[in-house]
C-alpha cells in the first residue's frame, strides 16, 4: 500500500488557493505563479475594505455553474443534454473560468489582471461571470433534452 504524502501548504494558505495557485502556475514555475496570486491578493487588499481571501471565494463562489451541456448522440443526432456539474468539476470550470478571463485582458501584468478578474467576479461582473451566463442560458435553452440525460 503506498505511504500517503504529506503536501507542504505556506502558512496563510488554504488547500483552494493552493489549487488555483496551480492552476495558474505555467511551465512549472510555482514560485512566480505564488509571487502573482500574493501581488493580486495585495492589490486586491488596496482596493476594497473587504478581505483579499473573501473576495477570492466570493469571486470562486459566483462563478461556479450549477448545470452544463454535454453533447449526446441518439440516433444519428447529437443532442446538447444540460446535466448538473459535480463538486470538483465545478471547482475546476471555476478556476479555468476565471484564469481565461484574466489571461485575456491585454496591457497590464498578470498580477493587476487577475486582480480585477477576481474583483469583477466578486462583484457578478466580468468575462468569468458572461460565460457562466452563457452556459446556463444554452442549458436553458436545451432544458427539452433533459430527458436523455443519463
Amino acid at each position: 500500500m503506498a505511504k500517503a504524502v504529506k503536501q507542504y501548504i505556506p502558512e496563510g494558505s488554504d488547500s483552494l488557493q493552493e489549487k488555483f495557485i496551480n492552476c495558474l502556475m505555467m511551465q512549472g514555475k510555482k514560485a512566480i505563479a505564488r509571487r502573482i496570486f500574493k501581488d493580486s491578493m495585495e492589490i486586491i487588499k488596496t482596493r476594497t475594505k473587504d478581505a483579499p481571501q473573501e473576495v477570492f471565494s466570493k469571486a470562486l463562489l459566483n462563478v461556479t455553474p450549477l448545470v452544463e451541456v454535454r453533447p449526446k448522440r441518439v440516433g444519428g443526432s447529437v443532442y446538447q443534454v444540460p446535466v448538473e456539474v459535480t463538486p470538483k468539476r465545478q471547482q475546476a470550470l471555476s478556476i479555468r473560468w476565471i484564469l481565461i478571463a484574466a489571461r485575456s485582458r491585454k496591457g497590464i501584468p498578470m498580477a493587476h489582471k487577475l486582480a480585477l478578474e477576481l474583483l469583477d467576479a466578486s462583484a457578478e461582473q466580468g468575462a468569468a461571470i458572461k460565460k457562466k451566463q452563457d452556459v446556463l442560458k444554452m442549458a436553458q435553452a436545451n432544458k427539452a433534452f433533459a430527458h436523455l440525460a443519463k
